[in-house]
């Protein structure tokens, strides 16, 4: 170990823990402890890896308002989102325990013999955590990595490490083999690198910028290492004359505010058809400013505050003099990284503020003319992840949501995300599918084999 790592609250600007950065060479170690535990992991029967999944869910449900508690304190989430993330991981844990026991090839017809498949585990799987979820895709990446018969090397952001670290304790507690799930802390560009290059890691699961995404593909490609990236967003929320305009007004803050903005799935630009657009942001303005944001630990908290101070700097350059503000909501003062929930408009169409990720409490609003103009100014950007069309024509909705070129996408909703259903992007927002039944194929590799039977 070497070099301190001081771990901020970022609600109180305090300290909650000091801890020590990973050298390389101990995530050298680390690896090789997980590569040691691999052959047997790949033999533990299907139930029996099944069941100990099944433990591991058990421990986190047990241990979910602890684990709660400090996504609060460290990453600065709400009380009442913090528990559903907790109870997420228990729930992909959950879902990817029937996996091993289901993890099926195929007999496929062939002259001379018989052709079957079956699907291999990889090895040692490396998990690139960011901040922004920090326990939640922990679990994403390790879940159906860990079903599949692969071992983990997990590497939490340098922000927001201590879930991550209790989820190797609950991991150990449910019996999980030594080995199994280790986790590291450790800067990106070395622990994070190292997993990239290190040749016993045969996948990475990145969940980060596109600009770090591209280069972990790019080390990735040197081994031929199978990568899952996902990546940033700037997604459309697209709202028609014909739907509920007041109800996609009420529900659009809650598709970009929250977690602070702090979400590639955020709906970052709205997009309003001209007839009904003062309708719109006259509905909009209320509901924004309704945003109770403070203290993320009180029950009543709507909205916490940025990740850290460097972070919220960078968002607040969106908000320079002239920036076209149309009304914000409220924002404690004092310590701690707070900005207020702010609402953009007019935004011209090549402002920074409409086409780059800005990460934070920050929306832009833009009319439209009709449906070719709304898909055409969604589709104006290198991000595809996600996105909500809000309309009561059900042809509408269906044309819409196949010419937008986004991964996921919601109609009257602003859902993104179910453990049980695929999740990824399109274009520079990412390359695989997290949670569903998809994600398991990502953690295997299929082999062929042929048995001849004649002669």
């Amino acid at each position: 170990m070497r070099g301190g790592l001081q771990v901020v609250n970022p609600a109180s600007e305090a300290v909650i823990a000091e801890l020590e950065l990973a050298a390389p060479e101990e995530v050298d170690l680390a690896i090789g402890r997980a590569a040691a535990a691999w052959p047997a992991w790949r033999e533990v029967a299907p139930g029996d890896r099944a069941r100990l999944l099944r433990r591991f869910a058990e421990a986190v449900d047990q241990d979910r308002d602890q684990l709660a508690r400090l996504e609060v304190d460290n990453a600065g989430h709400t009380i009442r989102n913090a528990r559903a993330e907790a109870g997420n991981v228990r729930d992909v844990l959950l879902y990817y325990s029937a996996a091993p026991e289901r993890l099926l090839g195929h007999q496929i017809p062939v002259g001379g013999g018989v052709d079957l498949t079956f699907r291999e585990p990889l090895g040692v799987v490396g998990v690139i955590v960011p901040w922004n979820f920090p326990m939640a895709i922990a679990g994403w990446g390790m879940a159906p990595a860990l079903a599949a018969g692969n071992t983990v090397v997990l590497k939490p952001a340098g922000l927001t490490p201590l879930t991550a670290l209790r989820l190797g304790e609950l991991a150990r507690v449910a019996g999980l083999p030594a080995g199994t799930l280790e986790v590291v802390v450790g800067t990106g560009a070395e622990a994070g690198w190292r997993l990239v290059t290190h040749p016993a890691v045969r996948k990475i699961c990145f969940t980060g910028s596109t600009e770090v995404g591209k280069r972990v593909m790019a080390g990735c490609a040197e081994q031929v290492k199978r990568v899952t990236l996902e990546l940033g967003g700037k997604s459309a929320n697209i709202v028609f004359a014909d739907a509920d305009v007041e109800g996609a007004a009420a529900a659009a803050p809650s598709a970009v505010f929250d977690n602070a903005g702090q979400d590639c799935c955020a709906r970052s630009r709205i997009l309003v058809q001209a007839s009904v657009f003062e309708r719109f942001m006259a509905g909009l303005e209320p509901a924004v400013r309704r945003i109770r944001v403070g203290d993320p630990g009180q029950e009543a908290t709507e909205m916490g505050p940025l990740i850290s101070a460097a972070h919220r700097a960078r968002v607040a350059a969106y908000l320079g003099a002239g920036t076209p503000v149309a009304f914000r909501g409220a924002a404690p003062e004092g310590p701690g990284f707070w900005l207020p929930p702010t609402v953009l408009a007019p935004v011209a169409p090549d402002a920074p503020a409409f086409q780059e990720e800005i990460f934070g409490p920050v929306v832009t609003v833009v009319p439209f003319r009709d449906e070719a103009d709304a898909v055409r100014i969604a589709n104006d950007t290198p991000y595809g992840l996600s996105g909500s069309i809000w309309t009561r024509d059900i042809g509408r909705a269906l044309r819409v949501a196949r010419a937008v070129q986004s991964g996921n996408l919601s109609v009257n909703s602003n859902s993104s995300v179910r453990y049980w259903t695929p999740f990824g992007g399109f274009k520079q927002s990412g390359i695989g599918r997290e949670l569903g039944p998809d994600a398991l194929e990502a953690f295997t590799d299929v082999k062929n084999v042929f048995i001849a039977t004649d002669g």
